[in-house]
């Protein structure tokens, strides 16, 4: 059983940064892609960004492009995501998950696919 947990959240005014930690349990880390995602109060899960188990391939969604960040560390079992200009609409939980199988770009968007995920770390940006 993977066990991930979040950390870094909390309250920052609009314009500023986060970054975000995943840290991951298990020996097998560098084999899972490993995504992010988002969800406000009342609205759908929402694709934030992916990485490839190497690191090598990183996807967004169009809304955090230019924006976030995404990177890993593979010997140190853990996941970021730095996210700058953050503004009101960023605010939401964020969720890390792992996929160990469904690794290619239209499954990593989908987050259907994935097999592991942490508790979240609530984000909330201040006008």
């Amino acid at each position: 059983q993977v066990q991930l947990v979040e950390s870094g959240g909390g309250l920052v005014q609009a314009g500023g940064s986060l970054r975000l930690s995943c840290a991951a349990s298990g020996r097998t880390f560098n084999s899972y892609a490993m995504g992010w995602f988002r969800q406000a109060p009342g609205k759908e899960r929402e694709f934030v960004a992916a990485i490839s188990a190497s690191g090598g391939f990183t996807y967004y969604g169009d809304s955090v492009k230019g924006r976030f960040t995404i990177s890993r560390d593979n010997a140190k079992n853990t996941m970021y995501l730095q996210m700058n200009s953050l503004n009101p609409e960023d605010t939401a939980v964020y969720y890390c998950a792992a996929n160990r199988v469904n690794t290619g770009l239209g499954y990593l968007r989908n987050y259907g696919t994935y097999d592991y995920w942490g508790q979240g770390t609530q984000v909330t940006v201040s006008s």
